[in-house]
Parts: C-alpha cells; sequence; structure tokens
C-alpha cells in the first residue's frame, strides 16, 4: 500500500472549491433519466451523453473526481480518447463504481445488503488498468419501522463497506465509502440523524478493525434530513447543524473529505443545504459534494438527447459546477443574493 499516493489522490478529488461528479448511473437507472427527455437509451446515447459531460470546459475547477460506470470507464470519444484518459488529462480523477446493487438480506425483512465482494480483487486491478484511481461503494440504509435498519443489517453494511474499502486500499485505490440512509419514507429528522450516527459509528468501527488507512479514503454520506413523506420537513439551517453534529461525532479528523450525495434533493436545496454547512466552518474534513441528479439534471433538461442543444448543456453542467464551487466556501447564498 502507498499511503502517499492514496493521501495525494484523496486530497486532490477535494482540493479547494473542487467535489465530484456522479455518472456512474446504472444501465437500469440512466435509462430512466433517458425516459425523462424521452431519448433512448442506446449504447451510444449513453457514450455521447457522458462526453457532453466530461468535454465541458471549465470544470476542472470545480471537479475533482468523476465515478463512472463500468460501460462508460471502457469507452471513448468520438476520436478515440478513452473517457479516462481525458479526464486525467484534465486533472481530474476517474473513479469507477464496483458494487452490484443493494439486495434484501435474508431473514431480515426491510434490511438490504450491497453484493459485489466476490471477485472484486481481480476486477480492482482490472479497472486500475483502465485507468481508475478511485473506487466507490453504495451500502443502502432504509429506515421503516422502528426495527428497521436493524442492528446486524447496519453491522452487515459497515463490514462489506471495510472490506471494499481494504482491497481498494490494497492496490492504492483510494475508496470512497458511501453508507447511504435513504430519504424515502415518512420519518422526521431527529429519526434520520439517530440511524445516521449509528451507522457512521459501525462503518468506522468496521473500518478500522480491517486496518484501512483513513486518511487514504473519502466518506460519501447522505445529509441528515426528514423523510420525503415526513409532513415536517427541517429547514435548511436545522439540516446543516444536525449533519454536522452527526458527523463530527462520528468521522474521524483523520479523514480528508466528506463528499455528500445529493440523495433525491433538488440542485438548489443540495446546494443550499452544502452552502450552509460550509457557512459553519472550519471543520476538520473538507466539506464537497459528490452529486448526480444535483449536477445532471439541469444538463439533461437542456440537452434532450438534441446536438443542437450541446452548448447549452454544458452551460448547464458548468454553472451548477459554479455554484457548488461557491458553496464550498460557504458563499452561494451571498453570490446569489448580489447576483439577484
Amino acid at each position: 500500500m502507498n499511503i502517499d499516493e492514496l493521501k495525494s489522490v484523496a486530497n486532490a478529488i477535494v482540493a479547494k472549491q473542487k467535489g465530484v461528479l456522479a455518472a456512474d448511473e446504472s444501465s437500469p437507472t440512466i435509462k430512466k433519466r433517458f425516459d425523462s427527455i424521452k431519448v433512448e437509451s442506446t449504447e451510444e446515447n449513453r457514450r455521447r451523453y457522458r462526453e457532453i459531460l466530461f468535454t465541458t470546459g471549465g470544470i476542472e475547477r470545480y471537479i475533482g473526481g468523476v465515478i463512472l460506470f463500468d460501460e462508460t470507464l471502457r469507452q471513448s470519444t468520438r476520436d478515440g480518447t478513452p473517457f479516462a484518459k481525458l479526464l486525467s488529462s484534465r486533472g481530474i480523477a476517474p473513479g469507477i463504481k464496483v458494487d452490484k446493487g443493494a439486495k434484501a438480506l435474508a431473514l431480515y425483512p426491510g434490511d438490504k445488503v450491497a453484493e459485489g465482494l466476490d471477485g472484486l480483487r481481480e476486477r480492482l486491478a482490472e479497472y486500475k488498468q483502465l485507468g481508475a484511481k478511485f473506487a466507490k461503494w453504495r451500502a443502502v440504509i432504509e429506515i421503516d419501522e422502528r426495527d428497521v435498519p436493524s442492528a446486524y443489517g447496519i453491522r452487515a453494511n459497515a463490514h462489506g463497506l471495510a472490506r471494499y474499502a481494504a482491497l481498494c486500499q490494497e492496490i492504492d485505490l483510494v475508496p470512497i465509502v458511501e453508507p447511504e440512509v435513504l430519504m424515502d419514507g415518512a420519518h422526521d429528522i431527529e429519526r434520520c440523524e439517530a440511524v445516521t450516527s449509528r451507522v457512521l459509528e459501525a462503518v468506522f468501527a468496521e473500518l478500522d478493525a480491517h486496518r484501512v488507512v483513513f486518511e487514504g479514503m473519502l466518506l460519501k454520506p447522505n445529509m441528515v434530513i426528514a423523510g420525503m413523506k415526513c409532513a415536517r420537513q427541517a429547514g435548511v439551517q436545522q439540516v446543516a447543524e444536525a449533519t454536522m453534529r452527526c458527523l463530527t461525532r462520528y468521522v474521524p479528523a483523520a479523514v480528508p473529505g466528506i463528499v455528500f450525495l445529493s440523495g433525491g434533493q433538488s440542485a438548489e436545496v443540495a446546494t443550499d443545504h452544502l452552502n450552509a454547512m460550509n457557512a459553519m466552518g472550519p471543520h476538520p474534513w473538507q466539506v464537497s459534494f459528490s452529486y448526480g441528479r444535483a449536477l445532471q439534471a439541469p444538463v439533461l433538461a437542456a440537452w434532450k438527447g438534441q446536438e443542437s442543444n450541446l452548448a447549452a448543456a454544458q452551460k448547464a453542467l458548468l454553472k451548477r459546477c459554479q455554484l457548488n464551487g461557491l458553496a464550498r466556501d460557504g458563499k452561494y447564498a451571498r453570490a446569489m443574493e448580489a447576483a439577484g
């Protein structure tokens, strides 16, 4: 394990104003995105869409890493440049999603566990040869009745995340550890904070037990937020305070950065929350983003599958990247007020 290399890549991904573009949608997920704009999800359309994202001018000032799907890591631009090589040439670290999705945890109704550990060491070696600098594994934690998630469900996912992270660091790939407490459901923000606390405590205990070097990893957690079906939605400042309180208690200061998932939040709300958290700083770690829909939704709406809309689509992406870059400094709200 080359600890210096791991630290260097991790810190570069979350350098000043920078975050992560999550472009690792699986084939079924990208189909849903394309269906919303009435574009057929063919391999070429998926390739072209990702090329539009990755060739947008100026995003390297705000994007330190891009998470790719297996298919995307193997694709190239129209002129034959592999996407991983293109991103690296722009100073953006290419990464790869390596879990194989969440499945029902046997004998624990309501709990799920991520699969994909079998053969992972060999897959990671191949991905590194293809140019990946980091990897990501997502564990899904649902909140339902009072007994979901179960203590064992949390422990099983924490163990899987730690095994994955150790395998990554063994081969000098930075692991992004993603324990996502879903914002689906009717739970309030207090319930989310309690569950997120239990999850983070278990995850870092397992990471430590597996000898994962905290300085050479990144954490991709959910924000502490009420479920979408909850009648009492928390305000921006309340979300920021609950999230920072939770993370300060359970995330070691040695971790270089926290890159939040947006989890179904709108582009504007996700940026509002990120801004509020950074405005409360300084924090022990870089507080950044790893957004998928919150960066891409405006791009898809502008593109619509039409080459004539390429400039508009890339302008939409650059704008969202710039705004989240401001939020990294806690300056988003003030900038918006000045612009208004």
